[in-house]
Parts: structure tokens; sequence; C-alpha cells
């Protein structure tokens, strides 16, 4: 493990998988949870400053490693390096993504200050997975930033079992409006709530501050967003 606060949890395929946690400093209890799902990088510097971030907020966070089966643990990746993580991008599984997710969810209910109220945010890679993990675990809120190859799980769509709340890029040359378009016309007709927000002045990548496509305007209006909608899922509803 190369990073603190990592736990270890075995899927249902019986592969384990590293994952990073982050705990509300105050103590008090119990909180609502979420699983933080990684871009294509890894469980890295950013990812996990994002999940000290939502901790701070007051939520119990645990961010798992999606490339376990194929990468040792502990891998991060420059962003300037997409290619190294093309072997692992291509070789998950939307049923090995299912197990981790799964992991993640019942080692928050494992959790003693833990409420049944627990979330989903993912960017990039995990924006996609964000949107999967809302189908397949009885969420109570999901949040995907311009999460790439979303439109491919729009079969997906009627099997949401919470809102959703989207972040694009209208810069973005790796997500086509014709995509995001497709993800909203998947919710409208399956009858589920989301709030779609295009950002048009910021690129993919916009909230990473690690990143040349950091739009700190951008990253600051979308977080104070994410932050009011899981108070209102996950606290208030």
């Amino acid at each position: 493990m190369s990073y603190p606060n990592a736990v270890t949890l075995t899927a249902s395929d019986n592969t384990q998988l590293n994952a990073y946690t982050a705990f509300p400093t105050d103590g008090a209890g119990p909180q609502p949870g979420i699983i933080l799902l990684q871009e294509a990088f890894g469980v890295n510097g950013h990812i996990r400053n994002v999940a000290d971030r939502l901790a701070q907020a007051g939520y119990v966070v645990i961010a798992p490693e999606l490339f376990h089966r194929t990468a040792a643990a502990g891998l991060e990746l420059p962003y300037s390096n997409f290619a190294a993580a093309m072997p692992h991008y291509q070789a998950i599984t939307n049923e090995g993504l299912t197990a981790d997710v799964q992991a993640c969810y019942h080692w928050l209910r494992g959790q003693p200050n833990v409420t049944d109220k627990i979330g989903s945010i993912g960017f990039c890679l995990g924006g996609r997975v964000s949107f999967l993990t809302n189908a397949v675990l009885p969420l109570a809120a999901g949040v995907s930033y311009y999460g790439g190859g979303t439109h491919l799980l729009t079969d997906r769509a009627k099997d949401l079992h919470a809102p959703h709340l989207f972040f694009w890029g209208g810069q973005d040359q790796h997500i086509s409006s014709a995509h995001i378009a497709q993800v909203a016309e998947a919710l409208e007709a399956a009858g589920k709530p989301y709030i779609n927000t295009v950002i048009s002045y910021a690129d993919h990548g916009f909230h990473c501050d690690e990143r040349p496509s950091y739009h700190p305007q951008a990253a600051a209006e979308a977080w104070a967003l994410t932050l009011a909608f899981f108070e209102q899922k996950l606290r208030l509803a």
C-alpha cells in the first residue's frame, strides 16, 4: 500500500483490492458514506485529496483501486501518460466494477459510524463507473464528472436507484455533445431524476488541479453544487 488510511477488501470474485479511506475529523456521527471512483490514473494524490475534502464536509469515504486485477497495488500514473493506463483501462469489465463497488458498499454499511444513506462520485473513468454504481447499488445520490463512455451504459438508465448529477465541460474534445444528449435522453425516457450541468468554458478534467485543463472557477462552482446535492440527498431527504 502506497498511502495511509488504506483498507483491503475482497470482491465477490475473490480478488482483493486496496482502497483509500477518509473519515470526518470531528468524530461526530453517524454520517453518510460516499464511494469515490478514480480517474484512469489510479487512486492518486488528486483522488485522495477529493476524499479528504469530502471527509472534511462530514462524509465517510472509500476510494477503491479499480485496476487491481491487472495492476500492482498502489498504481499511480502521471497525467501525461495515458498510454500506460490503457491496458488496465481496457481490461476492466462492468462485472468486475460491480463486484468492486459492492465490496465498497458492504464496507461502508459495516462501519458503525455510517448511516444507510450512501452516494457515489467519480471523475473521468470514475464518472462512468459512478453511473454504473447508481444502477447496481441502492444509492441515495450519484455524481459524475466528465464521465466518458457513459453513453455506452444508457441501457442501465432504467436501473438507477437515485438522482444523478452530471458535470460536463463544453470545451471537452473527448466527450461529444451528442453523447451527453444520449445520456440525458435515456434518463428522460426512463423517467429518472437527474441534473445535467454543462459548463461551457470548461475542458475535460477541469476539476483536477494537477492537470493543464484545470479551471479553478469551474471547479469551485461544480464542487459547491456537488456538496449541496449530497447535503440534500444524503442528509435532508
